[in-house]
């Protein structure tokens, strides 16, 4: 397989339970790039996990720290990002994104991803105390679109981590020849 040239951020975007920090990290290591977590990052720059930050302060101000974070992560050069579901909604962030990066959608069906977050219960704040199905449709009925706006969509349904990896690195491989870097 013809190696990939990567010479600006490859961020992953979507939504919760798509595997964006999973994959994230083993795409960066199939790349030998390094990897980043936009969700640890603000939790360093906060001094506080992301559910006490949604606590403590409400979403509107996690929003505005998460895209100052992201913006500051895009400067970083060539790297995998993964961002927060809730990330890419920014106008501000996809543009910057769209500026100085790759996007790609791992994009999963609302089935899926409800057997997936429900294996991990009490990480996500946006799940608190709420029929799970119900929210997740709801976000992927409103992320959706903003999501499309990705340079690539990868659907990576019921792939193992190994085929997904390949997936998108085929993905990239085609968005490169296409896009003539």
């Amino acid at each position: 397989m013809k190696e990939i040239r990567i010479t600006k951020p490859i961020v992953l975007i979507g939504m919760m339970g798509a595997g964006k920090s999973s994959l994230g990290s083993r795409l960066a290591e199939r790349l030998k790039l390094a990897f980043v977590d936009a969700d640890t990052e603000i939790e360093t720059a906060a001094s506080m996990s992301v559910a006490e930050i949604f606590e403590a302060h409400g979403e509107a101000a996690f929003r505005d720290g998460e895209r100052r974070v992201i913006a500051r992560l895009l400067k970083a050069g060539p790297q995998v990002l993964a961002l927060g579901g809730g990330a890419f909604c920014n106008a501000d962030t996809r543009a910057e994104i769209s500026d100085r990066a790759i996007s790609i959608w791992l994009d999963v069906p609302v089935d899926e991803l409800v057997e997936r977050v429900k294996r991990k219960p009490g990480k996500r704040p946006l799940l608190a105390n709420t029929d799970v199905h119900k929210k997740i449709s709801t976000l992927m009925r409103e992320r959706g679109p903003l999501y499309a706006e990705a340079n690539i969509r990868a659907d990576i349904s019921r792939k193992s981590h190994d085929a997904a990896v390949k997936h998108l690195v085929d993905l990239l491989q085609l968005h490169g020849q296409r896009s003539g870097q």
